[in-house]
């Protein structure tokens, strides 16, 4: 057996991590090489076990991108809210800025084809992965999974809400104030039946609901349940959303949607049934995604810096050294254009 193979640069032999993981030499040789004849379980315990010790194993793995200082990979989990995530215009903005500071830093970038939806898919995730660090965006359900992961693994950070008891970094918006400056915009315009269209469920959307309940109490306007209405994150849910409300004879002058890709969608619906944007509704949407600028009236919205946000990830990703990164929020800024009519 070669020196390189059996030990690595601390000492650590195949025999240690074999007698630690109860297996046979041979089996942590071939878990090491990510045989496919070795089980899932039994490969996740001897990586673990060989970056306890230290022990070199990825330069006998399947090789990725070569020739830089660090490899970032981006990990989307499965969606809560945002159906079609990795499509999704924000997504592929915020991409970019990952992969424009990635090469400023002389880094590599992976998108993995990776969707985990558990606790043990963000376990695989990063039991396997070959990268210095990785990035996931949004957190989807697996607040208390990344909370479990962070106390064993600092290697990752994530584009998500913020949430008190994170123990783990996270770079995102502030999202409950984006919300709250999109509805009293429409509050001072003199609407008084303003909609809210979109998620509740997701942690981001969650916030960007309760800043709309919070800019309608200090508005003075009385909160009526049927106009928190449900929609997902695509143009055709927000316009069917939009167009079910306008059937049932719902009352409103106004929709906040919690993204723009739902805005686009409710004017669409309006549109169609003879309503004008903005003389009878005005409709302020969330993200600033370029189609934003492009649909008719150009829609009002709320700016978020993806390019900033995907240097922030990655700077907290490889400057970080040891310990867990402090997380941080962007500010936003309402971008005011025809569609909400001041």
């Amino acid at each position: 057996m070669a020196a390189a193979e059996r030990t690595s640069n601390k000492g650590a032999r195949l025999e240690d991590i074999a007698r630690e993981a109860g297996v046979s030499i041979a089996t942590v040789s071939r878990a090491l090489n990510d045989s496919p004849a070795v089980k899932r379980r039994t490969k996740q315990r001897i990586w673990k076990i060989a970056r306890e010790h230290d022990y070199d194993f990825r330069v006998n793995m399947p090789k990725g991108p070569i020739g830089a200082q660090a490899t970032i990979a981006v990990v989307v989990p499965a969606p809560q809210a945002r159906e079609t995530r990795v499509a999704d215009p924000f997504f592929l903005e915020l991409l970019a800025g990952i992969a424009e500071a990635a090469r400023e830093r002389n880094a590599d970038l992976l998108i993995s084809h990776l969707s985990p939806s558990t606790s043990e898919d963000i376990e695989f995730a990063m039991a396997t992965s070959r990268a210095t660090g990785v990035i996931f965006i949004g957190q989807s359900s697996l607040h208390d999974a990344f909370n479990e992961l962070a106390k064993r693994d600092n290697r990752f950070v994530v584009w998500g809400a913020e949430l008190g008891d994170a123990q783990y970094c996270s770079i995102g918006s502030d999202n409950v104030a984006g919300g709250r400056r999109a509805t009293a915009h429409l509050a001072r315009l003199g609407r008084k039946d303003i909609l809210y269209l979109g998620d509740t469920e997701a942690p981001e959307m969650e916030q960007r609901y309760r800043g709309y309940r919070q800019a309608l109490e200090q508005a003075g306007i009385p909160f009526r349940e049927e106009l928190n209405v449900s929609a997902h994150f695509d143009v055709h849910s927000g316009e069917a959303a939009t167009r079910a409300a306008i059937d049932r004879g719902t009352r409103f002058d106004a929709i906040f949607a919690a993204s723009d890709l739902i805005a686009i969608g409710a004017i669409r619906a309006l549109t169609r049934a003879g309503l004008s944007v903005p003389g009878d509704v005005s409709v302020v949407g969330y993200d600033n995604i370029p189609a934003s600028r492009l649909v008719t009236p150009p829609l009002t919205t709320i700016d978020q810096d993806a390019n900033l946000a995907g240097r922030m990830l990655v700077s907290k990703l490889i400057d970080t050294k040891g310990g867990i990164a402090t997380s941080d929020r962007l500010e936003t800024s309402l971008l005011i254009r025809e569609s909400c009519g001041g």
